[in-house]
């Protein structure tokens, strides 16, 4: 074991050898090991290492791997037009912030934003690069939706729909032009200006549609929406019937939910017109439901309104009825937080983001993660890169042909 880590009396950053480097980031990202257990470990083995050395070993001068991390999620982003989303809460420096994870069958990727809002979800699908405002025809439009007042699109339609703005710029606009807008309709402003110019940019992969859950932050970022029936079939568990009856109708509605959706899992297998039509009869007739259970049928009501979000997989079979990997995604997150609580400095905060992506994606590319850190670390880059792994697997197996398909 000592001569494995290379074993020093005494060490600064940049003395260990690639064995001890690549140990500790392996440990401690995909071991999920803490510190200080990772401290006590090395210490056991007859390593001497002080509690800043090893957080450097963790942290530091590491750049080839943040620009793997960037290949990897361009990468995973062009593997297909739809992808996983989801969020949880993540500690830094001892204050709250989120961690978005976006993610499809070939890869998962971490970003660590302060907000868990509409701007905070387009910068972590931009890979974090600043966001640009644009107030063309689609903001226009997306105004209207948001019911932003006639007056302050007037005066938004006044600037030119093909320049690019950067937030400090818009916010100095909004602050010049529109001084009296409350600050709802300020963020919505914001927020389609910042949607608008996510689709026309040309230098990034755009995702076409999102598999999610329904909270309000994912809505227009994407041209479409797919809702996650287990998370859908969740509010109807949260119903707290009294009274034997409503009970019984509780319990029958369930059972014929979850038997519509065995159906369309079996319509993914082997889709067809057919199937497809019936499936969209059906799911209209299974949510026109009325049991006199008030509180059911309210219910009821609601998922008949998400018709569309929750049926698209009839247009695009590939897309999961799910967003499993995204909330699993999340629980690798929040284990790591429970044993190490959170970063505490920028650099933690882009080496946890980084290390975690890769960590992830190596696992769905059936890839050893120690193996391939202990390569770049030594420098031998014998192993394929990630990203590379990722194109070839798309194009072997696609993930969204229906998107190509007449």
């Amino acid at each position: 074991m000592r001569r494995y880590l290379a074993e020093l009396p005494r060490g600064y950053h940049g003395q260990f050898g690639p064995n001890v480097k690549a140990l500790a980031v392996a440990l401690y990202f995909a071991g999920n090991m803490s510190e200080p257990k990772l401290l006590d470990f090395f210490r056991q083995a007859g390593l001497h290492m002080s509690d800043g050395e090893l957080s450097n070993l963790l942290i530091k001068d590491h750049a080839p791997f943040h620009a793997e991390k960037d290949a990897v999620y361009t990468a995973g982003l062009s593997s297909s037009a739809w992808q996983h989303t989801d969020h949880t809460g993540t500690r830094v420096n001892g204050q709250n912030q989120q961690c978005q994870i976006i993610c499809n069958p070939l890869y998962t990727a971490y970003f660590t934003t302060e907000k868990k809002d509409r701007l905070s979800v387009l910068q972590a699908l931009q890979n974090n690069r600043p966001l640009t405002f644009r107030f063309n025809a689609e903001t226009h439009r997306l105004l209207e939706t948001l019911k932003v007042p006639a007056w302050a699109r007037e005066r938004a339609a006044t600037l030119s729909p093909e320049r690019e703005l950067r937030q400090p710029e818009v916010q100095a606009w909004l602050d010049e032009q529109l001084p009296t807008l409350g600050a709802q309709h300020r963020v919505r402003v914001l927020d389609a200006a910042a949607v608008a110019a996510y689709h026309a940019q040309v230098d990034f992969p755009v995702i076409r549609l999102l598999v999610c859950d329904d909270a309000p932050q994912f809505n227009w970022v994407t041209d479409e929406l797919a809702l996650c029936w287990i998370h859908e079939g969740r509010h109807y568990k949260k119903l707290e019937p009294v009274v034997a009856p409503h009970r019984t109708l509780l319990e029958n509605f369930q059972d014929d939910f979850w038997a519509f959706y065995d159906e369309l899992l079996k319509y993914r297998e082997q889709p067809t017109p057919a199937e497809r039509t019936r499936l969209d009869a059906d799911f209209d007739r299974l949510f026109a439901t009325v049991t006199g259970y008030e509180a059911l049928d309210a219910r009821i009501a609601k998922t008949r309104a998400k018709k569309h979000c929750l049926l698209l997989v009839l247009s695009h079979p590939e897309i999961p009825l799910h967003n499993n990997p995204a909330e699993l995604g999340v629980r690798q997150r929040v284990r790591k937080g429970d044993v190490s609580f959170g970063p505490r400095r920028p650099d933690g905060v882009k080496a946890w983001d980084t290390f975690m992506t890769l960590v992830a994606t190596a696992k769905k590319l059936e890839v050893s993660f120690y193996a391939y850190i202990q390569d770049r670390i030594s420098g031998a880059y014998r192993l394929p890169k990630l990203a590379d792994l990722i194109t070839e697997r798309a194009q072997r197996d696609p993930l969204d042909a229906s998107w190509s398909s007449p």
